[in-house]
């Protein structure tokens, strides 16, 4: 499915002697940048998205799996949804198989660069303006504004604004003085034909994927994305991944072009500032045990649009009115976010037979069989599947267990 919308020429932009001077900017058209010019377009402000690619949801490296809660809580167009997952096998070190599944649909796996191109022309659609090939060099916060300076085909551009919203992605400079996200993993990923695989499957080992995982996730019947996380080459691990898979008939053929990104672990030490807000992946707004960002980033970035809506009608966007956007966000996410690390650092620590004897007894006790059944697990939120695998005496004897964070076992 194509989504078409009209882009601004930067000329249309800047003509005229004076600037125009926009509400907000947007730096970034992903889904979390185009979903706060989404929602504010919406409310009436002036809202422009500067995006650096050529394209809205090119070379895009991500997985694109997102749950039910997700789906339902932002309205996704069933245009960009390739298929349903109800199951995943997990296949640990040694190759023992868990199988995890239940009746009712858990997930959904994204048409990438379709879904991008659908909430950025659903931003449009509320009046949201565009200027695509357009690399943003610096914001510098003055009193009364803040000015963005843009390279657009070598050609020096510059846009004002009441606010600007920082939504790149992962690694950007432009955060800069908010402090930095201090733990992040590499990820690798490639497009792969298959021979027969219609469930998600997940592979653990050090071999594979050190402290992390790999995937083949089918996005038809016949077509499937294969990635992992590691702290270092992660393309040579894919690589190895790959002509494993090969060897054991689950895919075509080990050639296949590779994407890379890296993702954050931890949040940024500040997402706000004069005049500034970060959200999604920029802000570290991700999940720790899987490096998925893009529901708690559609949550952040409406957490965004509300405290910003709040900021414009009140001409007060000093860093002490747009504090109350972290305040919101880490009520939402801070439990979720902290005991996701810990046990992301945790499982870094197992060895492949502590891995091993975890699936041994997870099986032997029923565990999985129990996890499925609880209602009140999702696919989502995390933190009470750990902190009920964990308090299994089973378990914790195995992975040496630390104490969780404090405060970890209340909502």
């Amino acid at each position: 499915y194509h989504y078409t919308f009209d882009v601004l020429l930067p000329q249309e932009v800047c003509k005229g002697e004076r600037l125009k001077l926009y509400d907000v900017v947007v730096v970034g058209g992903g889904p979390i940048g185009s979903h706060v010019a989404y929602r504010l377009a919406g409310m009436g402000y002036a809202v422009v998205v500067l995006e650096r690619k050529q394209k809205i949801g090119e070379q895009v490296c991500c997985t694109g799996i997102i749950g039910q809660e997700c789906v339902n809580s932002f309205a996704i167009d069933d245009n960009v949804i390739l298929r349903e997952a109800n199951s995943a096998r997990l296949f640990s070190p040694s190759g023992n198989l868990l199988r995890l599944r239940r009746e009712e649909t858990q997930a959904y796996i994204l048409d990438r660069s379709a879904f991008d191109a659908a909430m950025a022309s659903r931003a449009q659609d509320n009046g949201a303006e565009y200027v695509l090939d357009s690399l943003v060099r610096d914001i510098e916060v003055e009193e009364d504004r803040a000015k963005i300076k843009v390279s657009h085909q070598q050609v020096a551009l510059n846009f004002e604004a009441r606010a600007a919203v920082i939504a790149t992605g992962f690694g950007s400079r432009l955060t800069e003085g908010l402090g930095r996200v201090d733990d992040f993993v590499n990820g690798a990923q490639a497009e792969v034909e298959t021979l027969g695989i219609d469930e998600v499957e997940v592979y653990f080992g050090r071999e594979i994927a050190p402290g992390f995982f790999g995937w083949l996730v089918p996005t038809s019947s016949r077509t499937a994305r294969v990635g992992l996380l590691a702290r270092h080459s992660p393309g040579l691990y894919l690589r190895k991944l790959m002509t494993s898979l090969l060897a054991q008939g689950k895919i075509v053929s080990s050639e296949a072009k590779l994407s890379y990104g890296g993702i954050p672990l931890k949040p940024l030490g500040r997402t706000y500032g004069e005049r500034l807000i970060v959200v999604g992946d920029a802000a570290g707004q991700v999940k720790p045990t899987t490096g998925g960002g893009i529901y708690y980033g559609l949550l952040c970035a409406d957490i965004a649009a509300k405290t910003l809506h709040q900021a414009l009608q009140h001409d007060d966007l000093s860093a002490k009115s747009l504090a109350r956007y972290e305040q919101g966000w880490r009520r939402r996410l801070g439990r979720e976010l902290k005991i996701g690390y810990w046990a992301r650092k945790l499982f870094e620590r197992l060895s492949d037979r502590q891995i091993d004897r975890i699936f041994d007894i997870v099986k032997a006790n029923g565990i999985d069989e129990a996890l499925l059944k609880a209602k009140n697990l999702s696919f989502d939120w995390h933190s009470k599947a750990i902190l009920r695998v964990i308090g299994y005496t089973v378990v914790s004897k195995v992975v040496g267990v630390m104490k969780p964070p404090a405060k970890a076992g209340k909502d």
